[in-house]
């Protein structure tokens, strides 16, 4: 028998023990009950989840039920256990199973195949805006239809000794193809993936056999075999030198699979749901095998220092030219997208120059314990080769670098345990005499037996990638390097395609795969900007952007904030008082002008203070503003810092916004001197949101003509996940989730932060539970906290709810939406029975290698200043995905180099968007960023979201790491809630992260990220 659905007063009162937020549950349900009538929720007024399923009916079902198959049998017994005739969401089927108790179908977490979903299929093609053709960086990829090679065959290969160095493995099957193409291998032609895996078209004339290879190499090319096996930690295997210089392998290669190019076709003509992933891979090691043999492969790029000119980036690092490639499905077929890239190598030169580059200091004194520790965090890991043995260029990788000085090592050189000097070893063994003994050495080798190399014997090898972090000028100098202009962009590119003669290549060609040498034409339109409301005391009430940006004249914020009590503290000893008080003026100045209720004077005079003592001139200043104000404090902080602040800036913004609670706005020194207006200007718009403001908001959203947005309550969501640099072990990424605020407008966003797992792409903490001591089994979370926080704001709780999550990769898709999804529909159950709002779930991605051109690069009619297509240029047709719902958005206008578009991909969709409805509002949300007067190039919520992760960073202790595991979710929400709470981190693995200090009040109410 059905279950009688419970009234949510009912649900709230029922519920023994209540959890923490039990108030904020209750009030959650009677504003439902208040907006909707007695049957809250999206369900309308036919009771529950199940109802809405029936009327909603997202597109996912009516697809997957056209399909047929295993979703419809799992959608089935969903319904057989709930005792229901209606039909379930597929996916709410498999992960909200009904169950006896609703508590526990609140917070029952299942393991879900990615069998079960399909992302929706595109619906339809957007026809809004006008209609223009571009070109795009994807090259049609045509596969010849011959019998033979009708069927991709892979072979499973066994090389032993086993070798963990992909260029070894290259080596011997390499030669093993130059010897027995003709015979054995009936002259096929494989490829190699450089591990376990050799692929062919069409059928060797065996499925097992073994070989025995010879490499016939130089003394130094068996050398570097042997520093590539010995430098493995990871394999336990038994080769030793002596193996090596026999040169010996056993290769057993295998008949494994095969892979029928048919499925491939049937997917790109949309008669096929899933990609054949195996073919698609076959293919992509295909064209990447000669590159292979010709560059320095990285992740899908290629580098030489012949495909440009080397650029030095200073500090002993050089920038190398290269390009990306990628196959990928489309709708006109397979693509091959090819684009100009660029990276960051070690200068091939001696360790001692290297040195000397790095600490721009003289070397013939003994280095500080600080450069010691500098030259081992960039050295370590880096091959270098022995210059004083004459021709015998062997090669080592750095594993350390010794504590004592040169002139004081030694070490044993019998079982007796007699020892010599380093100094007297070179000088008998070789006849060099040390030049530097006050420098230490170089440790290469194993930690069990470190060999001692002096420095000034050494040599860094060339082609060595560095993947540590980047000081801030070297980021400026590869910007520079990397900035092209769109048509210089282009011409680079097409020379790329025309320089790997695709047409000659042996592997393309012995798989039937012609590659074109022009770029893809592209239909695309070109959206309309949104209008623009200003506050009604302007003399431009609205504003219409032109090509992507507007300023603020003769307008006024829609919402100033109010700003009473400020002060400014300034840390720069360049920058005299006087010339801080006029910019101080100036900027009040600008405050007032721009709309804002802000003093013209600051409520005491300005501060120098010295770096060092920031804390406490913080502090004293502070206290004595809340004194003379009682108890009020200071509405804002100005910090003016020197232009290479280091720590400082993160230092001050913690102590601010988790010790003191003020929010801040920090100005550089060269900012202060040159006091621009347009300076001022943006300036003035951070400050206001900060203080609780609102710049502009959309004229459609006041008017309610915001298609999917404005006609119920909706919250719209961006997520995002940083993760630490590159060399930070230690370091947890960071979550971030912000949420509108201030519906129909969506303008504000509340958000959180928390510390997780290292690298760990899912947001941990969306929803969690707990056991308390006290209150029994407890619910909350990012989306909870979020959720109710905007019922506070609005009164009411939201019918709608789109999400955007940032950097996802396409290899994490299925697995980002199981559990994310997952974690939204628990959050909102928590909250109330029944209570399941459809959800968007759409996928924003950046670090993509598509670009896209203009035809005519001289044509003012299609081009914007700097060369780059129109802001509003959208494309979902040919280079697209052939059946899923995605575009590119090019929502920014250009300012330098060459613009990226944001590329969408819709995952879940219950809200049934058509193209025009969420390619339109993602668009116009790109006009509503805060911090300027530009559109920007990906939507403001998942601007935020990683703007609001980047400032968390800046709360981490570097030094302190947490003795539970349990995480700290910080963060702030409308009308000054409180949304910091303590919860058990779930994550897996035995290491504990480190947590976030929770904001300050006040703090929370606003868009301090800003």
């Amino acid at each position: 028998m059905p279950r009688r659905r419970k009234n949510p007063r009912e649900f709230v009162e029922e519920r023994v023990p209540a959890p923490p937020h039990a108030a904020g549950v209750q009030e959650f349900a009677l504003a439902g009950a208040a907006a909707d009538g007695p049957s809250a929720g999206p369900a309308g007024r036919r009771g529950g989840r199940r109802s809405a399923t029936i009327r909603s009916r997202p597109r996912q079902q009516q697809q997957q039920q056209q399909a047929g198959g295993e979703e419809e049998v799992v959608v089935a017994a969903a319904q057989r256990a709930q005792g229901a005739a209606a039909p379930a969401t597929t996916l709410e089927a498999v992960l909200l199973p009904a169950v006896a108790d609703q508590e526990e179908q609140q917070l029952l977490l299942l393991p879900v195949s990615s069998k079960t979903l399909r992302f929706p299929l595109r619906p339809g093609k957007g026809r809004m805006g006008q209609k223009c053709m571009i070109k795009a960086n994807h090259f049609f990829a045509q596969l010849q239809q011959f019998p033979d090679y009708k069927d991709l065959h892979q072979y499973d290969v066994s090389i032993t000794p086993e070798v963990t160095s992909r260029a070894v493995n290259r080596a011997v099957m390499e030669q093993l193809v130059k010897l027995h193409r003709e015979s054995s291998l009936g002259q096929r032609l494989p490829v190699y993936d450089g591990r376990k895996s050799m692929y062919t078209a069409g059928a060797l004339p065996f499925e097992f056999k073994e070989f025995r290879i010879f490499l016939q190499q130089s003394q130094e090319e068996s050398l570097q075999v042997d520093d590539a096996l010995s430098s493995s930690s990871t394999t336990n295997n038994s080769t030793t030198l002596a193996n090596i210089k026999e040169r010996s392998f056993k290769v057993v290669i295998k008949f494994a699979a095969r892979a029928d190019l048919h499925h491939l076709g049937q997917f790109l003509a949309g008669h096929q749901a899933d990609a054949p992933q195996e073919a698609l891979q076959v293919l992509d090691i295909v064209l990447r095998e000669l590159p292979t043999h010709r560059y320095v492969p990285v992740g899908r790029s290629f580098y030489s220092p012949n495909l440009g000119m080397r650029k030095s980036l200073g500090d002993g690092l050089e920038s190398w030219r290269g390009f990306y490639q990628s196959i990928r499905p489309t709708q006109m077929g397979l693509s091959l997208n090819i684009d100009m890239s660029s990276t960051v190598f070690i200068e091939p030169k001696p360790v001692l120059e290297f040195i000397h580059d790095l600490l721009h200091k003289d070397l013939t004194r003994s280095l500080t314990d600080s450069d010691q520790v500098k030259i081992k965090k960039v050295l370590k890991g880096v091959k270098v080769e022995v210059t004083h043995r004459g021709s015998m260029r062997r090669k080592y990788r750095i594993s350390g670098l010794t504590n004592q000085a040169t002139k004081f090592l030694q070490f044993p050189v019998d079982e007796e345990g007699s020892m010599k000097s380093v100094i007297d070893y070179f000088h008998e063994t070789y006849g060099y005499i040390i030049r530097h003994p006050e420098l230490p050495c170089l440790e290469v080798g194993n930690q069990q037996r470190s060999n001692y190399l002096p420095i000034e014997v050494c040599k860094i090898v060339e082609g060595q990638r560095y993947s540590k972090r980047l000081s801030e000028r070297q980021i400026t100098a590869l910007l520079r390097v990397t900035c092209q202009r769109p048509k210089d962009h282009e011409q680079d590119i097409l020379q790329t395609v025309h320089h790997n003669a695709y047409h000659h290549d042996p592997y393309a060609q012995e798989f039937g795969i012609h590659i074109s040498a022009q770029l893809a034409q592209v239909e695309a339109r070109i959206l309309p900007a949104p209008r623009l409301k200003y506050h009604d005391t302007g003399r431009e009430k609205e504003c219409l952007p032109k090509v992507g940006q507007w300023n603020m004249m003769h307008k006024k914020m829609v919402n100033g904030g109010v700003v009473n009590y400020w002060a400014c503290l300034n840390f720069s000893r360049n920058v005299q008082e006087n010339y801080v008080r006029s910019f101080c003026f100036e900027l009040a100045q600008m405050c007032q002008t721009s709309g804002m209720d802000f003093q013209i004077e600051p409520f005491v005079p300005v501060r120098s203070v010295r770096p060092e003592h920031s804390s406490r001139a913080l502090l004293q200043l502070c206290d004595e503003v809340k004194r003379r104000t009682e108890g009020k404090g200071l509405d804002l902080l100005i910090a003016i810092l020197p232009n290479n602040n280091g720590a400082l800036y993160g230092d001050l913004k913690k102590q601010c916004e988790t010790n003191i609670g003020v929010v801040s706005q920090c100005c550089l020194t060269k900012h202060v001197f040159r006091m621009s207006k347009q300076y001022l200007a943006n300036v003035a718009l951070k400050i206001n949101v900060k203080v609780g403001g609102r710049n502009t908001v959309l004229v459609d959203a006041l008017t309610r003509r915001m298609p999917l947005v404005s006609d119920i309550p909706t919250i719209i969501f961006g997520a995002d996940v940083t993760h630490p640099h590159p060399g930070e072990d230690l370091s947890p990424s960071i979550a971030a989730v912000v949420a509108s605020q201030d519906w129909p407008e969506v303008t504000k966003y509340a958000g959180l932060v928390c510390a997780q797992a290292h690298r760990q792409e899912l947001i941990q903490d969306l929803f969690q539970t707990w056991v308390d001591p006290q209150k029994g089994l407890c619910t909350g979370g990012m989306i909870r906290e979020l959720l109710i926080s905007f019922r506070r704001a609005t009164g009411q709780k939201p019918l709608r709810i789109i999400f955007y999550r940032d950097g996802v990769s396409e290899g994490q898709f299925y697995q980002v939406l199981l559990y994310e999804l997952d974690a939204i529909r628990k959050a909102c159950a928590s909250l109330e029975p029944d209570y399941q709002p459809p959800v968007t779930f759409v996928v924003v991605q950046k670090r993509h290698h598509t670009r896209l051109f203009a035809c005519n690069h001289n044509d003012n009619r299609t081009t914007d200043r700097s060369g780059n297509i129109l802001p509003g240029t959208v494309v979902d047709s040919k280079i697209c995905h052939p059946t899923e719902f995605d575009f590119y958005l090019c929502s920014h206008a250009g300012i330098q180099g060459t613009s990226r578009p944001a590329h969408y991909h819709v995952l879940w969709d219950e809200n049934n968007f058509s193209a025009d409805g969420l390619q339109s509002l993602t668009n116009n949300l790109c006009y509503t960023y805060a911090r300027c007067t530009r559109s920007v190039s990906i939507v403001p919520p998942a601007y935020y979201a990683h703007l609001a992760a980047f400032r968390a960073r800046c709360y981490m202790d570097p030094d302190a790491v947490s003795d539970s595991a349990s995480s700290m979710t910080s963060g702030f929400g409308a009308n000054g809630q409180s949304v910091v709470s303590r919860r058990t981190n779930r994550m897996g693995g035995d290491g504990c992260i480190r947590s976030l200090p929770p904001l300050k009040d006040n703090v929370k109410k606003v868009m301090f990220y800003c």
